[in-house]
């Protein structure tokens, strides 16, 4: 095994099947009884009051995610938003969380299994265990056609049993709507979001996804919206064949409505749904809970055992067996209590996630570039991360002490472990940079955003990149005539190949000895003769106030200065038609002046959407081939 990364199998289908397994399961057939105590009919409003908030926090999941598309989902961003320590406690209270989801659905099946089985049912449940493990071994390709088929069996059934329920409502049981007051309605909500918290952890398989700028928003919306109509009408159905009377504190109240409107066969039917809805829930579980392990084994923050994967299913192997040994020894212990705090884990992540794309935006941070960015910030932020407050505060006493101790645990294991193997930066400290105008970054987290930018839209790195990345940069803050900027760009020029100094004479002229384009308002180019036939360079110039240069019709902001030898007239067309498709974005000329340093600036050309000849060059992201060292 090794630490090649992880295979790029998943689509649209699949996320959109594997984010729907993961969300239903107990939320849709076990808590409407409750939940219908608690707000009597209203809880149809409390299912779709909580599947809006997590619409919330699913846009701002959406837009980190697509920015940082790595394996780990919300613990990569929590930790390079607000630094390894918040990273590691999230990152271990997600895998500890969302195993901890699985094991309960394995307690569901077994639960649901005797309505089916003669006899105790948990060394088939053991069983499942294993094979959702092996599942998991084999690779994500065949671990997501599973998921498909019966996430499509799931739907399938019930939507049989809203089609057929349906003419069997009775208005009647609608009246009182509210019988408890909207108070009831609204903290019935914070109950049921539970039901909805296995979405964002879909996050977690991020790196395995292909074209996630595409296929994670399209999954995940699409998995949000059709889970929310479909628990809305099985709610409603459900509430108007039984009735307060038969439905309150039902633990098997989908089953047993079945039973009134298509007999045994119905109640069986749905029996079976239920345990597919919890097959699905394990399988998600397993296949994303163990991406966390090994994306902080990758961080050093767990021994580099977790971050091995196997060279021909591209799987993290270690990570898989020890997520899936867990899962089966969790199921033979008592959970009630632990699964509160797997809300409340989900809760507080969900919290953080809002917290980061504030972090990320304020920081400024020129390489975080989401394809996807949330609307209404930062009032969607803001009003999310509100709401799931106060649901955590709904979440009692006891749970969140379990919670704290939990919380301890994973601050000391950092503190005793991942502090000593690593200094990480983060978004935050670029933002106490600001505020205390003191040197504390090193723009590592920025060189990191700009490789995972290139591995998310396949860019190779082509001869004008790396003619880019490797040239001099003159930034100039104040305004400046031809003569000031000739003298902070000469040394550059002669550094890099030209003859003698320019002088203001060589800019005038019919045939001046450099040619100059302005391409746009403010931004130009120009050109002179190298004294070598192979030299091709250039030296990028910023002046945030303008230059006024000859031959402008307004002050310059941006000047790409090409010096070009005999023999590279036509690599020369090339780089200027490179430049034209980087200049063709409307808001290049605003990043430009905004750009914090040199390494701003020539990021934003060097990962600029632009046509790229890949096919003889290096991908940064694949392991390059050794060369034979018998030769």
């Amino acid at each position: 095994m090794s630490g090649r990364g992880l295979a790029k199998h998943l689509g649209v289908l699949d996320i959109f099947c594997i984010a729907v397994g993961a969300m239903v399961s107990s939320g849709i057939f076990v808590l409407p009884g409750i939940a219908h105590a608690m707000a009597g009919p209203a809880v149809l409003l409390s299912y779709f009051l909580a599947g809006c908030l997590m619409a919330s926090a699913a846009l701002s999941t959406i837009e980190l995610v697509t920015a940082m598309p790595k394996a780990g989902g919300d613990y990569f961003f929590i930790a390079r938003a607000m630094g390894p320590a918040v990273g590691t406690v999230l990152g271990l209270l997600s895998w500890f969380a969302l195993t901890l989801k699985s094991a309960f659905a394995l307690v569901g099946i077994w639960a649901f299994a005797h309505k089916l089985l003669p006899f105790d049912a948990r060394p088939v449940v053991v069983g499942l265990g294993v094979f959702f493990t092996a599942l998991n071994l084999l690779g994500t390709k065949g671990s997501s056609r599973f998921q498909t088929i019966f996430v499509v069996l799931l739907l399938s059934l019930m939507g049989l049993y809203v089609i057929v329920g349906f003419p069997r409502v009775q208005v009647s049981y609608f009246v009182p709507f509210a019988p408890h007051g909207w108070n009831s309605v609204l903290a019935t909500a914070a109950f049921v979001f539970v039901s909805y918290g296995g979405l964002l952890k879909i996050s977690a398989l991020a790196e395995e996804v292909k074209n996630p700028s595409r296929t994670i928003p399209l999954g995940l919306l699409l998995a949000l919206l059709s889970t929310v109509v479909v628990y809305c009408l099985v709610v409603f159905v459900t509430s108007g064949v039984l009735g307060s009377e038969s439905l309150d504190h039902s633990l098997t109240p989908i089953s047993d409505a079945a039973a009134l409107v298509m007999g045994k066969t119905g109640e069986i039917a749905l029996t079976i749904a239920a345990m597919t809805a919890f097959l699905t829930t394990a399988n998600a579980g397993i296949l994303s809970a163990s991406r966390y392990l090994l994306s902080l084994s990758r961080d050093e923050l767990l021994p580099t055992f977790f971050g091995r994967v196997h060279p021909g299913t591209q799987t993290p192997v270690p990570a898989v067996l020890t997520t899936g040994a867990f899962l089966i020894g969790l199921f033979f212990v008592p959970l009630e209590s632990l699964v509160k705090m797997a809300s409340m884990v989900i809760l507080l992540t969900q919290a953080l996630t809002n917290a980061c794309v504030i972090i990320l935006r304020e920081s400024r941070i020129h390489n975080y570039r989401p394809t996807f960015r949330a609307p209404w910030y930062p009032w969607l932020q803001i009003t999310s991360l509100a709401g799931i407050l106060f649901l955590l505060a709904e979440i009692g006493l006891q749970t969140f002490l379990i919670g704290l101790i939990f919380v301890g645990a994973g601050l000391v294991f950092f503190w005793f472990y991942g502090r000593l193997k690593q200094e990480r930066e983060y978004a935050l400290l670029h933002i106490l940079e600001r505020m205390s105008a003191r040197k504390v970054v090193r723009n590592a987290l920025e060189s990191e955003l700009k490789e995972i930018i290139r591995q998310r839209d396949e860019m190779c790195l082509d001869r004008f990149d790396r003619i880019i990345e490797a040239s001099h940069v003159v930034d100039l803050g104040r305004i400046h005539g031809v003569e000031e900027l000739l003298r902070e760009l000469n040394p550059a020029l002669l550094e890099r190949g030209l003859d003698r100094p320019l002088g203001v004479e060589d800019l005038e002229g019919e045939e001046p000895r450099v040619k100059f384009v302005e391409i746009f308002e403010g931004i130009g180019v120009a050109e002179a003769a190298a004294s070598r036939p192979d030299v091709f360079d250039v030296v990028l110039v910023r002046s945030r106030a303008g230059i006024s240069f000859p031959g402008a019709a307004a002050p310059l902001h941006a000047l790409f200065f090409f010096l070009v030898g005999s023999d590279e007239k036509d690599f020369q067309l090339k780089a200027v038609a490179a430049l034209a498709q980087v200049l063709q974005d409307p808001k290049f000329d605003s990043r430009w002046r905004r750009a914090r340093n040199a390494q701003a600036l020539k990021d934003l050309i060097v990962l600029a959407d632009r046509r790229r000849v890949c096919s003889l060059e290096p991908r940064p992201w694949e392991p390059q081939a050794l060369p034979d060292e018998s030769s």
